[in-house]
């Protein structure tokens, strides 16, 4: 019979270590052969990664189709706007990356938060007296996906449920459905400027509601909600006790007729996770710096969830260093009219977008008032011929070759949505294709009736 003894030996600054010793007195023990157990290949993906789906690109991957060769292609669909090269970042805020390059003292690990300096840079960057930050208050992450995740993960547990805008950003979706998080979705109005259907909102919460998510300035709506709003939101998570997820990341990129109020500024009770980062304001979302501002003025939060937010942050190393060690000159002397040149193109796009798509029968724009979106409602009726959003935007693309994003992507069917931050010329070529487009497979009343009938 075999016996085996096991010891833990460890001193001074090393971690215990089992060792293993084998005594055995007559039959040899194979490492090759283990009772009870036939070696065989049996590799299978995560039951996390079999839950991991993403809406946007289930449907674009599935739109199997070509382009009008005739045209060339205008794609309204991606949000990213380096892109076309016509909105480059600003020069003050690639020097301050070059020189933190040439200086060589960021190129190790940093703390998996971020350096102490750099939180401290953007504390001081959003303080407020209505809404005060420290560097401890600060989570710096790899962009604001990754300040989402982290926010979400903190907060919820598989079993639980989130509250999130329909029409919305698909991640979070995606992020909460691969942690076992139910989605519960809540309406936001188009007739009212994509406000939140406040009396749907509230009916939604239940004993495992774990929080709110609100995004404002809006992906894909390019709404921007008023103060007075902002407060009747902050009135029902006060009356259930619901935490706030705010994303972000369009903070501050409004038009010149409204103002951008970051939620947190509001509140008097309700403790807000806010998600932000550098990838939309300053146009460089490759760069990958993201942040979570911790708002917690009532100490509902606690240590618990700071020390929550630590620990996953330790999950990896922390965003890109060089970026990090530039934080400070890029918050604080990006020049004013930089901001006020890229709002300035996005106005004028989405002006000149909204007033031609306007005058197109069958379509009803919603104006923006701010991030870099419009969203366009098709008249389905007009439109007999096409089952729904999908099959419009495929044949956009077949037969115009634009581009556009069926807003089934964000849970809101027979809708689509329009990127802003193109070039004006391939803007007004692209709104006069969809003009074509539509007068071509537009139906009146009676045309669309008969139509039916036909079927």
């Amino acid at each position: 019979m075999d016996s085996y003894l096991i010891q833990v030996n460890g001193h001074g600054d090393h971690a215990p270590v089992l060792d293993v010793h084998l005594k055995n007195t007559g039959n040899t023990i194979s490492p090759g052969k283990v009772k009870g157990r036939k070696p065989r290949w049996a590799v299978r993906a995560s039951e996390m990664s079999k839950k991991t789906f993403n809406p946007i690109r289930a449907i674009v991957d599935s739109m199997k189709v070509e382009p009008n060769p005739k045209k060339a292609m205008i794609s309204l669909s991606l949000g990213d706007p380096t892109v076309f090269g016509n909105l480059p970042t600003n020069d003050e805020v690639t020097r301050a990356v070059k020189e933190v390059l040439d200086s060589g003292q960021y190129n190790g690990y940093a703390p998996s938060v971020g350096y102490q300096s750099c939180r401290e840079a953007v504390a001081a960057y959003y303080n407020c007296p209505e809404a005060p930050l420290k560097a401890q208050d600060v989570i710096l992450t790899s962009g604001c996906s990754q300040a989402i995740e982290l926010a979400l993960t903190v907060l919820a547990n598989p079993g639980q449920n989130i509250l999130v805008p329909r029409p919305g950003f698909s991640l979070y979706k995606t992020l909460a459905l691969s942690l076992g998080i139910e989605v519960k979705l809540y309406n936001l109005l188009p007739e009212k400027a994509w406000e939140i259907d406040l009396e749907h909102l509230e009916s939604l919460v239940d004993e495992k509601t774990a929080c709110l998510i609100v995004n404002n300035p809006s992906n894909p709506c390019g709404s921007v909600f008023s103060k007075s709003h902002l407060q009747e939101i902050l009135a029902v998570a006060s009356r259930q006790c619901v935490p706030i997820l705010a994303d972000e990341i369009y903070g501050d990129m409004v038009f010149s007729d409204c103002k951008y109020e970051p939620i947190a500024t509001l509140s008097t009770n309700v403790p807000v996770l806010s998600c932000g980062g550098l990838a939309k304001r300053w146009l460089v979302p490759g760069w990958r710096m993201g942040w979570i501002l911790i708002h917690d003025r009532r100490d509902i939060f606690g240590n618990e969830i700071r020390d929550g937010l630590l620990r996953l942050s330790q999950r990896i190393l922390g965003p890109c260093t060089i970026v990090q060690g530039a934080l400070e000159r890029i918050l604080h002397r990006t020049p004013p009219e930089f901001y006020h040149n890229t709002l300035s193109i996005l106005k004028s796009n989405a002006d000149l977008c909204y007033a031609a798509l306007s005058a197109i029968p069958g379509l009803q724009p919603v104006r923006p008032a701010g991030a870099m979106y419009l969203m366009v409602e098709i008249e389905m009726e007009h439109f007999p011929e096409f089952e729904n959003d999908v099959e419009f935007t495929e044949r956009l693309i077949s037969e115009q070759s634009v581009f556009c994003l069926p807003a089934t992507c964000f849970e809101y069917p027979n809708f689509f949505r329009i990127v802003t931050t193109v070039p004006e010329e391939m803007i007004l070529e692209a709104c006069n294709r969809i003009q074509e487009f539509c007068e071509m497979h537009y139906q009146g009343a009676e045309g669309a009736q008969d139509l039916e009938c036909d079927k």
